[in-house]
């Protein structure tokens, strides 16, 4: 057989398609830099100038009306994000305990893991239409309630897969040794397999939440807005990110700075909760 070498047409012919492929795909992480980049900078510039105190202080305005804030729907967008963590975390938990147990076991599991991968890459508005469909259009009217439902069933399956993976990680190890002591299934599970990956678990809560603080189409079917400010979660309640879709079509300029200012909290938010979901709750796989 003969061995390839620096001047045999074949390697020279090699070298080539690397190298071809290599700068091809430097050229296409370059344009998607320079996309993202351009996009950020025009939210920095946009954003900054808009920022003032009475963007914290003040309901928004009404049309026509000069100066106003996002008090309200700074409220509302904190009021269904909460509502909607408070009910997908134990939710979310306690299902991926169910599928890292039992997983391999039955067909409910194995059922549980494809609806949940299903739910995981479905679009949020037609998880919207889904809940208009089922509790709006029974109500008849709006609420904080129902944009907290939809949130969560977006929450739901990103913490069901982040705890299933998580202990996945653990040692079989460290199950049998618990088991070796005579304690229960149910007591390895929740407190010595989950206490192990309690960091990872808290990871995917963070990125839930991240994932669910700048949904917009599922929000216009259920809670839809408010221009004045309310905490009654059962009736149109404003947020942040219908406020913006709104805003941003508008003819008014104070509206459309407003729209800047609000996507900048927007998009500083998720940041913070990814950064600190990746540094401080980092978790390595446990040895």
């Amino acid at each position: 057989m003969k061995v390839a070498t620096p001047m045999n047409p074949v390697y020279r012919k090699r070298l080539l398609v690397h190298r071809v492929g290599i700068a091809l795909s430097v050229m296409a992480m370059s344009v998607g830099l320079l996309v993202l980049l351009w996009i950020l900078a025009t939210l920095l510039i946009n954003g900054f100038s808009a920022l003032h105190y009475t963007m914290f202080t003040a309901n928004t305005p009404a049309p026509g009306s000069e100066g106003g804030g996002l008090l309200n729907a700074i409220v509302g967008s904190l009021m269904m994000v909460g509502v909607a963590t408070l009910v997908s975390t134990p939710i979310g938990i306690l299902a991926g305990i169910y599928l890292a147990e039992y997983g391999e076991e039955n067909k409910v599991a194995q059922v549980t893991r494809f609806v949940t991968d299903i739910m995981l890459s479905a679009p949020s508005i037609v998880i919207g239409l889904f809940v208009y469909a089922l509790y709006v259009a029974n109500v008849k009217h709006f609420s904080g309630y129902a944009g907290s439902i939809a949130l969560s069933l977006i929450a739901v399956p990103v913490v069901v897969r982040t705890t299933d993976n998580m202990l996945k990680l653990v040692p079989n190890s460290l199950l049998e040794a618990a088991f070796a002591l005579g304690a229960p299934r149910w007591k390895v599970a929740m407190t010595v397999r989950l206490r192990a990956v309690k960091a990872g678990v808290v990871t995917g809560v963070l990125l839930a939440v991240a994932r669910i603080s700048g949904e917009t189409a599922p929000l216009l079917f259920t809670a839809l807005n408010n221009q004045f400010f309310s905490a009654d979660m059962n009736a149109p309640v404003a947020n942040l990110p219908v406020v913006i879709y709104q805003f941003a079509m508008s003819p008014y300029d104070n509206w459309r700075s407003l729209a800047w200012g609000g996507a900048l909290l927007v998009t500083f938010s998720v940041l913070g909760l990814n950064i600190l979901s990746r540094t401080v709750f980092s978790q390595k796989a446990p040895n």
